[in-house]
C-alpha cells in the first residue's frame, strides 16, 4: 500500500516552492510548524502551490478511476504484444473483495489532510498576516480542492470517512484515520457544503485565472458544482437518492451558465489547439493539471508506440509504411494502455477530432487487413530546447466543451431540447458542414451526448463517470447499455453486476481500522 508523507514533511516540501529568498526553519518537534510558518501571505500562497503540486500527483487517478474501466480500453495483451496495465480487475471490471484495483482510498487522504491543515490555519489567520481579499480567494481554492477530492471518493466508493481536521500521525498511514465511514448521503451532502463554502469565499471574485489556469478558481468551483448537482439529480448510491431532481438540476444549470456567461471561456476554433503545449491556458481551459519540462511530465508515453515493435512494421491509413510519424525520437515507452479501435472507428472521417486524438495503423497480409489499431496522439507533448520529446501536455480537469455537454445533459433530463449544445460541439469538430443533430427521445439524446463526450474527452478521465451518471429511458445507468459500449454488442457491466458500480474497498484498509470493520461495499 502506498504510504503518505506526514504533514510536517508536506510543509517542508511546500516551503521549497516559495520564493528563493525565504529561508524556512521548521521545528521538527512541531508537525504544524506553528512557531515558524503561517506568518506571511507568501507562506500561505506557497503552501497553496504545494497543494496543487500534490494534486498533480493525483493525475493518474483521473484516468484509473474515471476512465480505464469505461469500456474504451483493451486489456490483456496489446496489439504490439505488450502486457497492458490495469487489465484486471480494472479494465475488465473483474472486481472482488480481494481484487480491488486500488488501495488505501486511492491515496486521497494524504492530500485531504494537507487541505485541512491549510483551512485551519487560513481561517485562524489575522488580517495583518492574511488580508481579507487574499484570505477569501485562498479559502475559496482550498474548499474547492477538498470538495473535488471528496467527490472523487464519493463517485468511486460511495460513503467514505469524512475527515475535516489535519490529523497528523507518526505513521502517515491513510488506513488509520480513526474515523467511521459516513453514508453516501452524508458524503455527498458534505461535498455540497464544501462547494457552497468555496463559492461563498469566491463571491467577490470576477473569474480570476492564475498560472495559465492551472490553479483552482471560482470557475472550477462552479463547474464542480454543476457536476455535483447533476449527479445528485440522477445517481442513486445507497441512502443517497435523487429526491429533489428539479432543484438539483436548477442549481447545476445555474452554476454552469454562470461560467458560460462570464465571457472568459469559449471553444477554440480548432480542436487540436486546445491541447497544444504552445497554447496552454487557452480560453477553452477552465482548470488543468500542469506539466512542464524540467518540472514534471506525464505518462503519455505508455499510450504510444515503442520503436522496436512499431517502426517499419505497420502501414498508415494512406498505405505508407509507418515511420516515426509522431516524432517521438525514441521516447515512446512500453505500450501499456491501448484504446479500442472501435472507438476510433466511431468517428466520421470528417470529424477533426479523429486524427487529432489518435494515430491509426494497420497490417495487411494477402490482401486482408489483419491488424487495425491506434495509439494516442492527443497529449503527445513537445520538443524541448535540447531537441528531445517531452510529455509536458497539461491534462484538463474541466474545459468549456464539458460545460456545454453538461448543459445538454441537464436540458435532456429536464425534458428540453439539448440539440443546440450538441451542435455547438459538432460545429467545432466538423466545421460549417457539420451533421446537425435534431432533438430525439430522452434515450436518443442521452446516447448522442455520451458519444460526443466519448469523442471529446479521451484521456481526460470522464468516460466511466459518464456511464455511471447517464441513463436510459428507464433511468438505469448506461454502464448496462450495449449501445453505449465499444463494440456495441455487450454492455460494460451486466445487470447482475450492479454492485460493481462502486469499487470494493481493499481488505488492508478495512482491517487496519476497527471503525471500518465489516464496512465493505455491498455485493463484495
Amino acid at each position: 500500500m502506498k504510504k503518505l508523507k506526514t504533514l510536517f514533511y508536506a510543509i517542508a516540501f511546500v516551503g521549497a516552492l516559495t520564493s528563493c529568498s525565504d529561508t524556512l526553519d521548521l521545528a521538527p518537534e512541531d508537525y504544524y510548524a506553528s512557531g515558524n510558518y503561517w506568518k506571511t501571505q507568501a507562506q500561505f500562497e506557497g503552501f497553496m502551490v504545494g497543494m496543487h503540486n500534490s494534486l498533480r500527483g493525483d493525475y493518474s487517478n483521473v484516468f484509473v478511476l474515471g476512465e480505464a474501466r469505461g469500456g474504451t480500453q483493451k486489456f490483456g495483451t496489446s496489439t504490439m504484444s505488450t502486457s497492458l496495465n490495469y487489465s484486471s480487475p480494472i479494465k475488465n471490471n473483474a472486481f472482488t473483495k480481494d481484487q480491488t484495483g486500488v488501495g488505501g482510498w486511492a491515496s486521497y487522504y494524504g492530500r485531504i489532510l494537507q487541505v485541512n491543515l491549510f483551512i485551519q490555519k487560513a481561517e485562524a489567520a489575522t488580517a495583518a498576516v492574511l488580508p481579507d481579499a487574499a484570505k477569501n480567494y485562498l479559502l475559496g481554492q482550498a474548499y474547492g480542492l477538498r470538495a473535488y477530492y471528496y467527490f472523487q471518493l464519493y463517485k468511486t466508493f460511495g460513503g467514505v470517512p469524512i475527515v475535516t481536521e489535519p490529523k497528523p500521525t507518526t505513521t502517515s498511514d491513510p488506513t488509520k484515520l480513526s474515523t467511521a465511514r459516513s453514508t453516501p448521503k452524508q458524503t455527498l451532502d458534505f461535498v455540497k457544503q464544501d462547494v457552497e463554502k468555496s463559492e461563498q469565499y469566491f463571491s467577490s471574485d470576477n473569474f480570476t485565472l492564475k498560472s495559465r489556469r492551472a490553479m483552482w478558481s471560482r470557475a472550477a468551483t462552479l463547474v464542480l458544482k454543476g457536476d455535483v448537482y447533476l449527479w445528485s439529480a440522477k445517481v442513486a448510491v445507497g441512502d443517497q437518492a435523487p429526491t429533489d431532481v428539479s432543484g438539483d438540476l436548477t442549481k447545476a444549470e445555474n452554476a454552469l451558465l454562470a461560467v458560460k456567461n462570464s465571457g472568459k471561456f469559449g471553444l477554440l476554433s480548432k480542436f487540436e489547439d486546445v491541447f497544444s503545449t504552445s497554447n496552454k491556458g487557452n480560453n477553452e481551459i477552465i482548470f488543468a493539471i500542469r506539466f512542464a519540462d524540467g518540472e514534471a511530465t506525464n505518462n503519455a508515453a505508455e499510450f504510444l508506440y515503442q520503436d522496436a515493435v512499431f517502426l517499419n512494421q505497420y502501414i498508415g491509413y494512406n498505405g505508407k509504411v509507418m515511420k516515426d510519424t509522431l516524432n517521438l525520437k525514441g521516447t515512446g515507452g512500453v505500450f501499456r494502455n491501448e484504446y479500442k479501435f472501435e472507438l476510433f472507428a466511431s468517428y466520421d472521417n470528417a470529424d477533426t477530432r479523429k486524427r487529432a486524438t489518435f494515430l491509426d495503423y494497420y497490417k495487411v497480409a494477402n490482401g486482408d487487413t489483419t491488424v487495425r489499431a491506434v495509439v494516442l496522439r492527443k497529449f503527445v507533448g513537445s520538443i524541448n530546447t535540447t531537441n528531445n520529446r517531452v510529455y509536458d501536455s497539461d491534462i484538463p480537469v474541466y474545459r468549456y466543451a464539458d460545460v456545454l455537454l453538461l448543459l445538454a445533459e441537464i436540458a435532456n433530463k429536464k425534458g428540453e431540447d439539448p440539440s443546440g449544445y450538441i451542435n455547438d460541439i459538432r460545429k467545432r469538430a466538423y466545421g460549417p458542414t457539420f451533421p446537425v443533430y435534431t432533438n430525439g427521445t430522452f434515450e436518443e439524446n442521452e446516447l448522442a451526448i455520451l458519444k460526443e463526450r466519448d469523442k471529446e474527452f479521451v484521456w481526460e478521465g470522464k468516460r466511466w463517470y459518464d456511464l455511471r451518471r447517464m441513463q436510459n429511458a428507464a433511468g438505469k445507468p448506461l454502464a448496462f447499455a450495449a449501445a453505449a459500449n465499444y463494440p456495441a454488442t455487450a454492455p460494460v457491466l451486466l445487470e447482475t453486476e450492479t454492485h460493481k458500480l462502486l469499487w470494493p474497498i481493499d481488505v488492508n484498509t478495512l482491517n487496519a481500522d476497527p471503525l471500518l470493520k465489516d464496512q465493505q461495499n455491498p455485493g463484495y
